[in-house]
């Protein structure tokens, strides 16, 4: 009987989303099932130095002690305000412009802040997929142009670079299954067709005629 392998397991920052790269992993290790842990700022590390994670999708910056950290892509900060706020008919904004705005307090969780401004108590700046993931209908979002941004990398731990973190970090840095350092589930060859050799035919000799004398 077969052993089941241990699942990889993926930790991910709020507003990840893993979809495209989990769906390539399914198809390239079929035999190696996937296993999810959501974390916050306190945890996204640690759930690599406590081996509860393989692999862990950060919100940076990091503390990137024994750690290898790719860097994905960045995010971008929108203001989140009551959706009757001036704010409401621009297209974006800038840090000018909030400056005389009341910012709720950053010790609070994204749904508390959420919660705050469409209260009235405020304004808040998160990122992008932080704010559709606590989208209101008494609230909008609207980009801030010149506020630096965030960024989104994958991590993992130096002393733990297995050929499976190997392969999933290949996956989502976009290496193709053909280039994947997967090993590949081998063909199954088909049966050959016996080959029925050819008899040659006998060509009957053709009686010569006489020549004339």
């Amino acid at each position: 009987m077969d052993t089941v392998p241990a699942a990889f397991t993926i930790a991910f920052a709020a507003g990840v989303t893993l979809t495209r790269w989990t769906r390539a992993w399914e198809e390239r290790q079929r035999r190696i099932p996937l296993a999810f842990i959501p974390t916050d700022a306190a945890n996204q590390v640690s759930a690599l130095h406590e081996g509860l994670a393989d692999v862990s999708f950060v919100r940076l910056p990091v503390d990137r002690t024994g750690l290898s950290v790719v860097p994905l892509y960045d995010e971008v900060e929108v203001v989140v305000v009551p959706k009757e706020h001036p704010f409401s008919v621009f297209e974006s904004v800038t840090l000018a412009d909030l400056s005389s705005e009341n910012r709720v307090a950053g010790t609070l969780s994204a749904e508390d802040a959420v919660e705050l401004v469409a209260a009235g108590g405020g304004i808040v700046i998160l990122p992008q997929s932080i704010a559709r993931l606590h989208a209101r209908k008494d609230v909008i979002a609207r980009p801030v142009a010149d506020h630096v941004g965030t960024s989104i990398a994958i991590a993992w731990l130096e002393e733990n670079t297995t050929p499976q973190v190997e392969e999933f970090v290949g996956i989502v840095r976009g290496r193709t299954a053909a280039s994947s350092r997967a090993v590949p589930t081998p063909k199954t060859e088909k049966p050959r067709k016996a080959v029925t050799p050819r008899t040659r035919t006998t060509q009957r000799a053709r009686p010569r005629k006489p020549r004339g004398r």
